[in-house]
């Protein structure tokens, strides 16, 4: 099967980057999620793998409870937590490799930093509309996942053979996370090729799965729970739902990051609903509300978060963010709901 993404020209510029490079960083979007975190750690796995060992992965802030078994996690350098040390390693980098984000803005508070060094830049992504003036860039809306994508480039590479059963389940555990468990966005055949190569490489793929999502505190669920039976309010005629979560909320249930991964996908389950959004008060700044878009049957999300939610991202996954009250924000998605009614009805 076809795994190939780059023509001749950009596989000898890829070839070379990487031959040149002694000091390396891999960085990733704010808020990492499986395949942020998947893709940086099995691209820093792979790397190890041709003989680079000046690798570091950057990361904006916390990666969620769940992911911390990943290989390589205990490497990750948090930008919030060791800034001198992240700026050193972009000071010294001569390659920095840009996984699954495609505005330098997604880096956050980190993005001056990025923006300040002078190494070449590879940008390997699957979000639409990336920024181009890299040193190559990798960009592929229609892949499930970047983990996706970075499985194909080290297939183009000649590096499947040697591939260790740690970066193959770095792969999977993002490829798993960015599909939902593999339902939705995962139709095309090649996906499970891909799945069955990395079975190949002895990788527990139900022990993955338990890992991400069997891996919640009673005081996750308890949350979860009272968001959708407190919370969630659902415009029939519209076929929408939406929900808000404050700051007192998360407080009263003692939440971590990563205990409402995937909550937005739960009202989805209601017959014929087109569209899911969830409201979040940032935990640490104020006047912040965190934007999660789920859309499906014929309904595509990402107009509405870049229209009204300063966002963007996939087709029916979209995020954002405003810039005021909880209370501004509900209504914000009210009427964000109402402007695209006859698409929704």
């Amino acid at each position: 099967m076809e795994l190939n993404l780059l023509n001749k020209e950009e596989i000898v510029t890829l070839r070379n980057l990487l031959s040149n490079a002694t000091n390396i960083v891999i960085c990733a979007h704010k808020s990492p999620d499986g395949d942020a975190t998947g893709s940086s750690l099995a691209w820093m796995h792979y790397l190890n793998q041709i003989g680079k060992t000046n690798i570091k992965v950057c990361l904006p802030d916390a990666t969620p409870d769940f992911l911390h078994w990943l290989p390589g996690h205990n490497s990750i350098i948090r930008y919030d937590r060791r800034p001198k040390e992240v700026k050193k390693a972009f000071k010294e980098a001569d390659l920095v490799c840009c996984l699954d984000f495609n505005q330098r803005s997604r880096v956050d508070t980190m993005q001056e930093v990025l923006d300040s060094s002078k190494a070449p830049r590879l940008l390997i992504d699957h979000h639409l509309e990336p920024e181009t003036n890299n040193a190559l860039t990798v960009s592929h809306p229609e892949m499930s996942s970047t983990c996706e994508i970075v499985f194909r480039l080290i297939s183009q590479l000649d590096g499947y053979e040697q591939m260790t059963t740690q970066c193959a389940s770095c792969i999977y555990c993002g490829m798993m996370t960015d599909t939902g468990g593999f339902t939705y966005n995962s139709s095309r055949p090649e996906i499970f090729y891909i799945i069955g190569q990395l079975l190949a490489k002895h990788i527990d793929k139900d022990e993955i799965y338990n890992r991400v999502f069997h891996n919640y505190s009673t005081n996750a669920l308890r949350l979860r729970a009272h968001i959708i039976l407190n919370k969630m309010k659902v415009i029939e005629e519209l076929h929408a739902s939406y929900y808000t979560v404050t700051k007192e909320e998360m407080a009263q249930f003692h939440f971590i990051k990563g205990d409402m991964e995937g909550l937005v996908n739960i009202p989805q389950q209601i017959k014929g609903l087109k569209l899911s959004i969830s409201l979040r008060e940032d935990t640490e700044k104020p006047k912040t509300v965190l934007v999660s878009l789920r859309s499906c049957n014929g309904f595509h999300c990402q107009p509405m978060a870049a229209k009204f939610f300063n966002g963007g991202g996939h087709a029916d996954a979209s995020g954002g963010r405003l810039n005021c009250t909880i209370e501004e924000a509900e209504q914000i998605a009210i009427k964000a709901i109402l402007y695209y009614k006859e698409e929704l009805q």
